[in-house]
């Protein structure tokens, strides 16, 4: 128990528990080079009851054809869907309001038609409104990407 009497110590375990707790570290040196980062908002129509962000990662080089996962963006996450040969799309989805009414009642029976929500994935990073993390694969490890000051266009 000598260990914790010394308060350096005590705090020497905190930070390396703390990072362990994240499970999850950025990569620093990659193999592909990034080119232009953006994201945009859009509104479906002026009511603005359906909106959303886009966000579009361009890769210049990618010499070992590392797969894009997943972007995590504003606090939500979403898969990157690769829109052209360089240029992946992140859509991050806005709904204000419901569509269809969705029927209450004590009778089960009456419920019947009512459709389950859809969801999105909250990002387990608290990022800045100008920073995303992108995850890729390589050889079956699944790994994360900072990326800071994305434009707004």
């Amino acid at each position: 128990m000598k260990l914790f009497k010394n308060p350096f110590s005590l705090l020497f375990m905190f930070v390396i528990f703390s990072q362990c707790a994240t499970g999850k570290e950025f990569e620093t040196k990659v193999s592909f080079e990034l080119g232009e980062v953006y994201y945009q908002e859009w509104s479906l129509d002026s009511k603005a009851d359906v909106s959303g962000i886009n966000i579009f990662i361009s890769i210049e080089k990618n010499p070992k054809n590392i797969e894009f996962d997943s972007v995590y963006f504003h606090g939500k996450q979403t898969k990157l869907k690769l829109k052209s040969n360089s240029v992946y799309i992140g859509r991050f989805e806005n709904r204000t309001k419901l569509k269809n009414d969705i029927i209450m009642s004590h009778e089960p029976y009456r419920e019947y038609g009512n459709k389950v929500p859809v969801l999105t994935k909250k990002s387990p990073f608290q990022l800045k409104e100008n920073v995303c993390i992108v995850s890729y694969k390589t050889s079956d490890k699944v790994k994360y990407f900072k990326i800071e000051n994305i434009n707004k266009k």
